[in-house]
């Protein structure tokens, strides 16, 4: 059967729905406890976001309609180990990820359904059939997961867009006064803040990942990738900047849905429900984003023999759907951990994992552009190129460095966790 290939619009949303997930509805309360300082960090992730845009761009040119994203661009320059590790890493990250934005949809849906909050098994169980039943569209085929993906950013993205818009003509001054009251210095207030707020940008990569399945990748994916990079920038920067005009810092800071909160100042408690139909909306669209993706990743790395066979099996419909149904079960696991007790933190820990490994596929694919790109065209041809590059790659240490000492150690041992998997189907092919 042959295969319908993504357009521009449907490429765009697994761009805007993967780095607009439930995190924005939250990020606002955690960066109010800094001032509006952190809208400068949001323009600095924004430059380090856009850095590495113009690498994933420039590397699918010269890979066109290669699968795989940030594995093949990190095999294709450094070896099979370093694509190795950029996969196993990105593998995890991307299905931590899944079972996060999975319990978050449940504690939103939890506003109109009571029950979910306190009855933990209720909840589990409406949060694996939501998993489940995402995995069944995106078994149906790329095209039919990245149509639901193009509702929903639709969906998702129409009231934020709303509330940052409308809500610059209920600014209060006086919110702004407060500069920066993280007690902090400013250079480590906005270092902070960049860290923080780059991680919303996780996902900018993604409209590389499925190349084989979309249609001119050439044409498609540069303009995909930069149309969905300045909607969320634009989305992100207006959103907060609303928020922080109509709710004092000292209440932001508080927040449990800060969104929600502004919509009720301006419109009343209505408007807070229709705000968290959107954060599920939101989070739903990421959720099915994320498992296309999940599945990608592993069948990329199969069909170089580095991982089992059965995660590159395709159905009729052309989907590593055996992959997809596999890492669904490690999401599941992870959610019923995280149901348990004595597993929260556990699971939290894994979550902060899923971002310092991501970088880590950031990082090796920023060396290995600047690698392939001075072969193929001659490094005194590529000095500009070697900039973003550069950018890139001290702007993922950078994140990685405020990820923590505690996360990079960990994220350091499950990285190289994986190395006995490497071994085993090296002496294997």
């Amino acid at each position: 059967m042959s295969r319908k290939k993504l357009g521009f619009w449907t490429s765009s949303s697994l761009v805007v729905g993967n780095m607009i997930g439930s995190g924005i509805f939250l990020l606002p309360a955690a960066l109010a406890s800094f001032g509006s300082i952190s809208l400068l960090g949001w323009i600095i992730s924004a430059f380090g976001a856009a850095a590495l845009a113009f690498v994933f761009i420039e590397f699918s040119k010269i890979l066109p309609g290669v699968s795989g994203g940030p594995y093949v661009f990190a095999k294709t320059g450094l070896g099979e180990l370093s694509g190795f590790l950029v996969a196993w890493g990105y593998w995890i990250s991307v299905w931590c990820v899944n079972a996060a934005i999975a319990i978050a949809l449940v504690s939103y849906l939890g506003v109109f359904f009571p029950p979910l909050q306190t009855n933990n098994m209720l909840a589990v169980c409406v949060g694996l059939s939501i998993v489940w039943g995402t995995v069944w569209i995106n078994t149906r085929g790329v095209r039919e997961a990245a149509v639901l993906s193009l509702v929903t950013s639709i969906m998702k993205v129409t009231p934020l867009l709303v509330i940052g818009i409308l809500g610059l003509f209920y600014l209060k001054v006086e919110n702004f006064t407060s500069f920066n009251i993280s007690g902090q210095t400013n250079l480590k207030a906005i270092t902070q803040t960049a860290t923080l707020t780059f991680f919303a940008y996780m996902g900018i990569e993604c409209a590389t990942i499925p190349s084989g399945d979309v249609e001119d990748p050439k044409r498609t994916i540069p303009r995909s990738t930069y149309f969905g990079l300045i909607l969320v920038t634009l989305v992100y920067i207006l959103g907060t900047t609303s928020l922080m005009g109509i709710i004092s810092p000292e209440e932001l800071q508080y927040s449990q849905a800060p969104f929600a909160d502004a919509a009720s100042k301006i419109w009343g408690p209505w408007a807070a429900n229709l705000v968290a139909i959107g954060a599920i909306i939101s989070t739903l669209g990421a959720l099915n984003g994320w498992i296309l993706i999940q599945g990608q990743i592993p069948a990329a790395i199969s069909r170089d023999k580095l991982f089992p066979a059965l995660f590159a099996k395709e159905n009729k419909r052309g989907v590593p759907a055996l992959g997809i149904v596999l890492s669904s079960i490690l999401i599941s696991i992870l959610m019923i951990m995280n149901y348990s007790k004595g597993l929260v933190s556990a699971f939290k820990f894994a979550i902060l994992l899923s971002s310092m490994t991501s970088l880590i596929a950031y990082l090796f694919t920023s060396v290995s552009y600047v690698l392939i790109a001075s072969k193929k065209e001659g490094i005194t041809n590529i000095k500009y190129k070697v900039i973003f590059a550069s950018i890139s790659f001290i702007f993922s240490i950078w994140a990685i460095a405020g990820s923590g000492m505690e996360i990079v150690y960990w994220g350091f041992l499950l990285l190289m966790g994986g190395l006995p998997v490497f071994v085993w189907m090296k002496i294997k092919k």
